[in-house]
């Protein structure tokens, strides 16, 4: 099984959300359909980016990297790559 880490943009534009996952596409929905608590007010949302990981651990790993200080900067480089602001 194949494990996902994706990012999401409201489509306002206006908010990002990062996460890990085994199906992306369930996941969207869950958060389109308002089954996230931290993402159902900035609805809907977009997949914007993803990476693939052979394990769950590699996955939720590379998600707290980039939500860390010190993966900061690398997450800034993928939203900017992806037509967002900084």
């Amino acid at each position: 099984m194949n494990y996902y880490l994706y990012i999401l943009k409201s489509c306002d534009g206006k908010h990002w959300y990062t996460g890990s996952t085994s199906n992306i596409m369930l996941r969207l929905k869950h958060h389109n359909n308002g089954h996230t608590f931290s993402t159902k007010p900035y609805r809907p949302w977009k997949l914007v980016y993803y990476e693939k990981f052979s394990s769950r651990k590699e996955a939720f790993r590379r998600e707290m990297f980039l939500k860390s200080p010190s993966g900061y900067q690398d997450y800034l480089k993928i939203k900017k790559s992806i037509g967002g602001v900084g």
